[in-house]
Formats: structure tokens, C-alpha cells, sequence
């Protein structure tokens, strides 16, 4: 910290009275101590009763559980979070499982769509377009002096549901509380972001209530611009801060990763996160079918950010495990809206090139290039769904797989609940209970033929929040690829009973924070093997991650 800061640190007066009650970081409510009281000028201003902080989780839960909707649970939450940060984190904690959905997916999509009719507190950082000449003076508004971690989105892209302008602030916010919640990183160095470049959502445009900037969104040298000063100027304030790209559209995501991936110490949760998660769950998969990733074929729908990127994580697992490159990309066929992408579709993108299939690889087909011929004439054993449409898996593409497959892995990938290409109990009746499935929104269990099929969630959240805080930990200046292919390992292999029948390839939600640990001791060591380390290492990586997880505890 400079002379500046210290200086103005020293001056600043500890905040008092009801001053102090508005700031969630420090604000402990009915938790005050009679002392604490006393010297901060609370007396008066709080009930009589001094609780424990598990007191005011237990009675914070109550209140949870009496909303009537996910929609006014994800709102309370958010209240919370604003009023009593520590206490928030571990009521969320204590029930991660049974509260992830309702603070990210799928609650989180309905939350962002509704962002200004239910905003009440502001959270994060908003660098909007109009105010861009300020950008310096904005940056130093933020309290924060510690920033080690940022998720940013332009809300272009929100989930299954699209553009929602300043409304993807949601996403950061619930990001980062996970973060805290399943990485134990300190809520205090998180800091969420959205860049207001407009929107093309005529709702919103057209609503009275939208607090965001009402013009189209800004494109092409404008927006690239905007987002190098956002970006560079936030890397001046915060050099080691690691930062999140999550939900930019389709024609930046992939760009603007490449663009900034060996300038900064960034990732884009939407492609590498999705990818490692997705890989790590057929890892798994692989040990209960029997059949290996690289001997695997393996049918992708939905060829955007996220197809893609599963794609690329397969095929570095694959040669990882003896294939060369190019006979892996074989094994990959990847579906857009026009079918099997080949040699003379139309609108190839360079990320899906190398999945690109020729007329001699093809020689032999049988009919047309429609996911259900593909099924029939690939054969695969591993069926991906990213493409965002609901029941684009039928009874008979399904069967038609599972006709040829004794264990076929289906993972219908698409979220919020609404976009699912099939729902696990029908692809379980489809195919006798032999299928292995994940999902991407949450499913409860499913019942057939005496079989209790726990569906596991392929959840983002199994990945980032250890990747974040490994890349703390070390203070480390890239992400690689490694780091994704370690952290596939560890989720892989998370879960020692996977072979026990009806068993989640993916251990409980309410567990992650134990594997966020592991894989953020893997993403450490690679980074020092790979010399790509901010700070000296004194100590074995595992102590330098085990200094920086916090847990939640009022200080007096």
C-alpha cells in the first residue's frame, strides 16, 4: 500500500452508530457484544438479545425457508448480502446444496431478467459507457485496496436467456459468492463488474423501471476500446487481481480470451470453466462405462464458446492419454444448427475448424446430417448437449444410441431448467436405467427399477472457485491450459464410490468446498512448474493455500 493510502487510512474514522450497521462487511447485528455496543454507539439501535453467529444462521434459515418462491428466496439472500455479509456466507455454507440453485442457476437467469425491478442496494463495480472519460476517478472510487478477484460480464449473453444489459450484474454477484462461499476466498478482495455498453433487448430499451444505459449496445473499434481501458485501467489498481470473462456474446467470448489471455491473469469461465467441469464428469464416467476418453466417440450439439471449449479440453485430455491431436479431433463430431459441421458448411468459425469433418471421413454415410443420423452412423458413446434447446434429445436419437452402446454417458448440458435437451428420467426410462447422466441445472433423483439415480449437476461451480484460489495463492500471472487439464483430473477423480450403481459421477454440492482446496493446490503447483508465480514461495504450495481460505468468523 502506498504512502497515500496509509495516510489516508490513518485518518479515516472507524465508522459509529448507525453508519455502522450499513456496512455489511463490518455489520454483526444482533451479534454486537454488549462492550462493542457501548463503543460504537449501537446502544438503542439493536434488540436486547446478543446472539452467536450459528443463533443467527438458524434464524436467518427460518426465514429462508418460509419464502414462498426460488425468486423471493434469491431476493432475501441478496438483502442479506447487503446487510450482514459474514452472516450471508455462512448461512450459504452451511446449506450450499439446497441454496446454490436459488443464488445461481437457474434462479439467478429470472433474477438478472427482473435485475431493476428488484434492485435495491448497489453491489459491485458499474463502468458504464457514457462515463468512460472518468475511468480513472471510477476505479479509485472502490473502497476495495485488495482486489485479488473479478468477474466481469457485458451481460450480452446471459445464460439461456440473452442479452440483459446492465441486468448481468447478477451473474458476477452470484459468481463471487460462490467464490467466498465454495472457494473461501474473502468476500473483501472479490469484486463483481458489468460494462454498461448498451443493449439490443427492445424491453428493456422500451422499459420505465431498466436502470441501465437505454441505447443499442456498442460494437466493433468502440466496444474493443471501452473494454481495453475497463481492463487495463482495473490492471493498474489491482496488477495480481485474477479476472473472470463470464456471459459476453458469441462474437466476443472467444476473442477477447485470446486477446487478453497472455496479458492478464484471466479465464473465461463459459469455455475453459464448462470444459473442465464437463471433462472431469466423463473421467468419471469413463471409470463406470468402462470405455477411456481417448478410445471414446464423442458427439457435441451446440458448437459456440461452450462446445467448442469442451471440445478443445477433450482432445488435450485425449492426447494427455496417448491419442495424437489430429485422430482425436476425429473422434469429435460437432453439431451446430445446420447439422454436422463438415468442409462445405456455411459460417465456420475458426475455434470450430479443427472439428471441421471432410468428404472422406465421411465416406460410407448413411442419410443425412441431423443429430439422429449422426447417432446412427457415428455410434458414439458420449452425447454432449450445450445448444440451448429444450427436448432436442428425442426417445429416438436416445435409443438409437443406447441400441448400440451398453453405457451410454448423456449429458444434456443446456440451463436454466427451460432449455435442457432431455430430462434425466426420460433418458433413464429410454435406456433401461443403463445411461449415465449429468445435467447442467439441478435434477432431483430419480427412481427406476429399485435404482435410486442421483443425477449429478455439471456445475461450473465444482471448478472455478479452486481455480480462483490457486491463481491467489501464488499470485499467479497467466492461466494455462495445464491448470484446466489438472483441474479435470481432480474432479474426475473426486468421487471413489462412482462405480456403486445409481451414484452421482460428481461428489455433493455441500462438499466442494474440500475439492476447491484440491484443485486449487493443483492449479498452484502448476503455475510455479511453469514459472508463472507473482510471489516468493517459502512454503510448500499447500500451506500457501491453505493462508489464504477464509472462513467466516466475527472478529471483537
Amino acid at each position: 500500500m502506498n504512502a497515500h493510502h496509509d495516510q489516508s487510512a490513518k485518518s479515516r474514522k472507524p465508522a459509529f452508530g448507525r453508519t455502522l450497521l450499513e456496512l455489511p462487511q463490518l455489520n454483526k447485528g444482533t451479534a454486537f457484544t454488549r462492550e462493542e455496543r457501548l463503543r460504537s454507539g449501537l446502544l438503542g439501535m439493536l434488540p436486547y438479545s446478543v446472539e452467536s453467529l450459528p443463533s443467527q444462521v438458524e434464524r436467518a434459515y427460518y426465514a429462508y425457508t418460509h419464502k414462498a418462491t426460488d425468486l423471493e428466496k434469491h431476493i432475501y439472500l441478496r438483502q442479506l448480502q447487503s446487510l450482514n455479509e459474514l452472516l450471508y456466507f455462512q448461512l450459504v455454507i452451511n446449506h450450499a446444496a439446497e441454496m446454490l440453485p436459488v443464488i445461481y442457476t437457474p434462479t439467478v437467469g429470472h433474477a438478472c431478467e427482473l435485475f431493476s425491478e428488484i434492485y435495491r442496494k448497489p453491489l459491485g463495480l458499474f463502468l458504464n459507457y457514457p462515463e468512460r472519460e472518468h475511468m480513472a476517478e471510477i476505479i479509485d472510487n472502490i473502497a476495495h485496496e485488495d482486489v485479488q478477484v473479478i468477474v466481469v460480464t457485458d451481460g450480452e449473453a446471459i445464460l439461456g436467456i440473452g442479452d440483459q444489459g446492465v441486468g448481468g450484474m447478477g451473474i458476477p454477484i452470484g459468481k463471487l459468492s460462490l467464490y467466498s462461499a465454495l472457494g473461501g476466498i474473502d468476500p473483501k478482495v472479490a469484486l463483481p463488474v458489468v460494462l454498461d455498453v448498451g443493449t439490443d433487448n427492445a424491453e428493456l430499451l422500451e422499459s420505465d423501471v431498466y436502470v441501465g444505459w437505454k441505447h443499442a449496445r456498442i460494437r466493433g473499434q468502440d466496444y474493443d476500446d471501452f473494454v481495453e481501458l475497463a481492463l487495463m485501467s482495473i490492471h493498474r489498481k489491482w496488477p495480481h487481481a485474477v479476472i473472470q470473462f463470464e456471459d459476453f456474446g458469441p462474437s466476443n467470448s472467444l476473442r477477447l480470451l485470446d486477446h487478453y489471455v497472455d496479458r492478464l491473469c484471466c479465464f473465461n469461465d463459459d469455455i475453459q470453466g464448462t470444459a473442465a467441469v464437463t471433462v472431469g464428469s466423463l473421467i468419471a464416467a469413463s471409470r463406470v462405462s468402462g470405455v477411456s476418453l481417448k478410445d471414446s466417440k464423442i458427439v457435441i450439439v451446440g458448437a459456440g464458446a461452450a462446445g467448442t471449449g469442451i471440445g478443445h479440453g477433450l482432445v488435450s485430455t485425449m492426447v494427455n492419454e496417448g491419442r495424437d491431436s489430429a485422430s482425436a479431433h476425429r473422434q469429435i463430431y460437432m453439431l451446430n444448427r445446420n447439422g454436422l459441421i463438415r468442409s462445405d458448411s456455411v459460417n465456420i468459425r475458426p475455434q470450430q475448424q479443427n472439428f471441421v469433418k471432410e468428404p472422406a471421413h465421411l465416406a460410407g454415410w448413411d442419410g443425412g446430417y441431423e443429430l439422429l443420423d449422426v447417432v446412427r452412423n457415428v455410434k458414439p458413446n458420449v452425447l454432449i448437449g450445450v445448444s440451448g434447446q429444450s427436448g432436442f434429445f428425442t426417445e429416438a436419437i436416445i435409443r438409437e444410441m443406447a441400441h448400440h452402446c451398453d453405457r451410454p454417458c448423456i449429458f444434456p448440458l443446456s440451463n436454466p431448467t427451460s432449455k435442457t435437451e432431455a430430462f434425466p428420467a426420460d433418458i433413464l426410462r429410454w435406456t433401461d436405467g443403463q445411461a449415465i447422466v449429468a445435467t447442467g441445472s439441478p435434477f432431483d433423483p430419480v427412481d427406476h427399477n429399485r435404482v435410486t439415480h442421483e443425477i449429478a449437476q455439471c456445475n461450473n461451480a465444482y471448478a472455478f472457485p479452486g481455480i480462483g484460489l490457486g491463481l491467489i495463492a501464488v499470485k499467479a500471472r497467466r492461466v494455462t491450459d495445464e491448470m484446466f487439464n489438472a483441474v479435470a483430473n481432480v474432479i474426475g477423480n473426486a468421487e471413489p464410490a462412482v462405480e456403486e450403481p445409481g451414484t452421482s459421477l460428481l461428489p455433493p454440492l455441500d462438499e466442494v468446498r474440500q475439492l476447491s482446496r484440491e484443485i486449487a493446490i493443483a492449479v498452484a503447483k502448476i503455475a510455479v512448474e511453469q514459472d508463472l508465480v507473482g510471489c516468493e514461495i517459502n512454503c510448500p504450495v499447500e500451506q500457501l493455500v491453505d493462508d489464504n481460505i477464509w472462513y467466516p468468523s466475527y472478529e471483537h
